[in-house]
């Protein structure tokens, strides 16, 4: 059993320092491991986290999301009583740290959602040796192997090549996902503007802010079938909305490492799946409880009990967390700029 770390129905909690992390309902200390709402919400006392994730939640939820906040730069570490405290990349989105505890002889890692993919959008992950390590496990099962985005890109490209009348509308999830689309796109050589649903916009502009490589990108504004033979990102709620009606007959897609599941893929009305994920896949996650040479590894959401009984198989301690109010690894909320934008309320749940 860890010595820093413990559960409560708020979540994980460090009783050392009197911080939750993540935590799934307002506390008096928090450190958020990124954006997304699932992990990231407003209300809290004070909030520690990267200077982005700060950024990105003010964003979200206004300048006032917390009481106070403090940003802490990737290594740089913190003295709170007999523990130090330090945040190290994840490379799941723009800010996004796994939280490194150090004391009472012991290192433990909460790995928030990470990936091991490359990404130019965001700081690459950093292995971090410990003692006990917190895991997500979103798509922690054999079937779950993410092919490199470069090649599903390159498959959103011979679709517009081969019809280049149709306007081609990628969902994509507005923090994180939706920017790494573009800028796999503009990796690829397309240099045409991308055009952009009004949920996407603020935080696009926030990346562009922080020299993140986007290139040129308008909102779609008012218009419809004049954007035939572009590329049009919106959040995946909205490709089965009126709003997509605009377009004409689209060639839609959606990008998540769910497109992988046949299922989910015609659940969420995907003519061309794109398998890219800001996740894990099932040999990285394995790949990563091994480096870090942890003894103890709690599972979190997603598939636990199969990452967890490989735990056991390669003599690792393990235990799930069945910890409640995180989705199934994309965001659970995306909320568009206008309901005149996204043709309905305006808030999308996945």
């Amino acid at each position: 059993m860890s010595e820093l770390l413990t559960l409560t129905p708020e979540g994980l909690y460090c009783p050392q320092i009197g911080a939750h992390i993540d935590p799934v309902r307002p506390v008096e200390r928090a450190i958020i491991t990124h954006g997304h709402a699932d992990h990231a919400r407003s209300g809290h006392g004070s909030v520690l986290a990267t200077p982005e994730t700060l950024e990105i939640m003010a964003i979200r939820y206004g300048r006032d999301f917390c009481g106070t906040r403090q940003a802490a730069a990737y290594g740089e570490r913190l003295r709170i009583g007999e523990v130090e405290v330090s945040l190290h990349p994840a490379g799941h989105v723009l800010g996004s740290a796994q939280i490194l505890l150090e004391g009472a002889g012991e290192r433990a890692v909460v790995s928030g959602d990470y990936k091991r993919q490359s990404d130019p959008t965001c700081a690459p992950f950093e292995l971090v040796p410990c003692d006990t390590f917190v895991t997500e496990a979103t798509f922690g099962l054999p079937v779950f192997r993410h092919p490199p985005a470069a090649k599903e890109v390159a498959k959103l490209l011979d679709s517009l090549r081969l019809v280049p009348d149709r306007t081609h509308l990628v969902g994509a999830y507005a923090l994180g996902k939706a920017q790494r689309v573009i800028a796999e796109l503009r990796a690829a050589g397309y240099d045409r503007p991308i055009y952009l649903h009004g949920a996407l916009v603020n935080l696009s502009e926030y990346y562009l802010s922080r020299s993140v490589p986007l290139g040129p990108l308008e909102p779609v504004g008012r218009r419809g079938k004049e954007l035939a033979g572009e590329i049009v990102l919106c959040p995946p709620g909205q490709l089965a909305d009126r709003w997509s009606r605009r377009f004409g007959d689209p060639v839609t897609a959606v990008a998540s490492g769910w497109m992988r599941v046949r299922a989910r893929a015609r659940q969420r009305g995907a003519e061309l799946p794109l398998v890219i994920s800001d996740h894990c896949d099932w040999d990285d996650l394995r790949r990563t409880i091994r480096e870090t040479g942890a003894r103890e590894v709690w599972v979190t959401h997603g598939a636990e009990e199969a990452l967890v009984h490989w735990c056991e198989q390669a003599g690792i301690g393990a235990r799930p967390l069945h910890m409640i109010g995180y989705d199934d690894g994309e965001e659970a909320v995306d909320t568009a700029s206008s309901p005149e934008e996204s043709g309905s309320s305006g808030v999308e749940t996945s």
